[in-house]
């Protein structure tokens, strides 16, 4: 486990966005089972978070389509919740970062850490944008 004081800056970089924060396996069924579409983003210390991950995720918002709800856990602090995540994820190999959409609880689209590792921010945006205005 990362120490909070460690992670507090990478959890504000997207709470600060409007992110809403899972800290518990109820706490993520509760957000994924809402109605509409949820955006959830697995956060991470690595660098591929800072670079591509958050900024992405945060450009992906400059859309006339978004989702309905926008949350994230931490990997690495919030264990039940990552896992609890995951499991809604399936198919889908553990990874952080890693971000899913989700509509009325069912998953739509993934990226995983490979679609997220060595590629630019903007592109990222441009996937997810792509992601909602097909599913939102």
């Amino acid at each position: 486990m990362y120490p909070e004081q460690l992670v507090k800056p990478m959890r504000e970089d997207l709470t600060i966005a409007g992110f809403q924060e899972l800290h518990t396996a109820q706490d993520v069924t509760s957000a994924i089972s809402k109605e509409g579409t949820t955006l959830l983003v697995i956060n991470s210390v690595c660098g591929c978070a800072a670079a591509n991950a958050r900024p992405g995720a945060k450009m992906s918002l400059d859309n006339a389509i978004k989702p309905n709800h926008t949350v994230t856990v931490f990997a690495g602090v919030d264990k039940d919740a990552v896992n609890k995540a995951r499991e809604f994820m399936v198919p889908f190999p553990p990874s952080s970062p890693c971000m899913a959409l989700f509509k009325d609880g069912e998953l739509v689209h993934v990226l995983e850490r490979h679609h997220i590792e060595g590629r630019p921010a903007e592109l990222i945006a441009e996937n997810l944008k792509d992601a909602y205005n097909s599913h939102c």
